[in-house]
């Protein structure tokens, strides 16, 4: 059993951390908010004050925070994870941020001696839940071969796509189908409900049709229900897309429906439905579609 950290205890950190003592790890844990990680803290994750606190614990230390600025501010300074780092400790970061980012903090990881991973991964806190995770990992082989391990008890799938930054590189391509693919089933449904056909059979058809990936099933029946909590809210989508646009521009890949979906996430801030699922371009386009709701 492996000695580890984790930094960033949200929704699906707090979750890997549930999955990661349950297979029998030690782990210390850091959040922002003390208050969120108590039931982990009771479930026996032992507590650090500061993200290098954790690093300084652990031989392999994992973070999963919300974006390219979370990453810096954890990492930095001297609380921050670098400082807890020394040779021959690993630091995973699930975390989706800028591959260009990633790859700058991943040298400064290796001055200490230590090594990096960029690990983000694919999926939301059901597919976590049920062990049907996908995991990606960008960094140098014998790396990636040290932490497989641990990441195939997070998700029953592991794959290696190359250097550092090419799996976020491999998350952002992943996540701009995401928004896509609800753009056009929200199409779907609402030319079938405006047709006469109620939504409920709409969703029901659909989430059982050819059109229907892993993603559709989950998430599908958000437009007739938002869930209590989003699993993955408007923000962080629209930073995924902002950082796939970019990503486009870089390469000279253009990506003319990644750039509409990112329109109706940018209306459904304005429309006040920044914190809902990014399912909710749902509602954005049946308000123009005359229907309001």
């Amino acid at each position: 059993m492996a000695n580890l950290g984790f930094v960033g205890l949200g929704v699906m950190g707090g979750q890997m951390v549930n999955r990661l003592l349950s297979k029998g790890h030690t782990v210390t844990g850091y959040n922002r908010t003390r208050s969120k990680a108590q039931w982990l803290i009771d479930k026996g994750m032992k507590w650090a004050d500061s993200p290098r606190g954790v690093a300084a614990a652990a031989d392999v230390t994992f973070a999963m925070v919300t974006n390219s600025a979370a990453i810096t501010s954890i990492t930095e300074g001297p609380d921050g994870l670098l400082a807890g780092l020394n040779a021959g400790k690993i630091f995973v970061d699930i975390s989706t941020v800028s591959p260009s980012v990633s790859r700058g903090l991943a040298a400064k990881v290796r001055e200490k001696g230590a090594d990096m991973v960029d690990s983000p991964v694919s999926g939301s806190v059901i597919t976590l839940q049920e062990g049907k995770l996908s995991v990606m990992v960008g960094g140098r082989r014998e790396t990636f071969e040290r932490v497989k391990p641990l990441l195939l008890d997070i998700g029953p799938k592991v794959t290696y796509v190359g250097d550092n930054g090419l799996a976020l590189a491999m998350k952002i391509a992943v996540n701009l189908s995401l928004a896509v693919q609800m753009m056009a089933f929200s199409e779907g449904v609402l030319l079938a409900e405006k047709s006469g056909i109620a939504r409920e059979t709409a969703v029901d058809v659909l989430t059982h049709s050819a059109v229907a990936s892993p993603m559709i099933q989950y998430r599908g029946p958000f437009v007739l229900r938002q869930p209590e909590e989003a699993w993955f809210d408007v923000n962080m989508m629209q930073k995924d897309m902002l950082l796939a646009m970019e990503l486009g521009r870089q390469l000279d890949v253009p990506l003319p429906t990644t750039a509409v979906s990112n329109e109706f996430l940018t209306a459904a801030r304005g429309m006040g439905m920044a914190k809902l699922d990014f399912a909710v371009v749902f509602d954005v386009l049946a308000r123009m579609s005359g229907i309001s709701k």
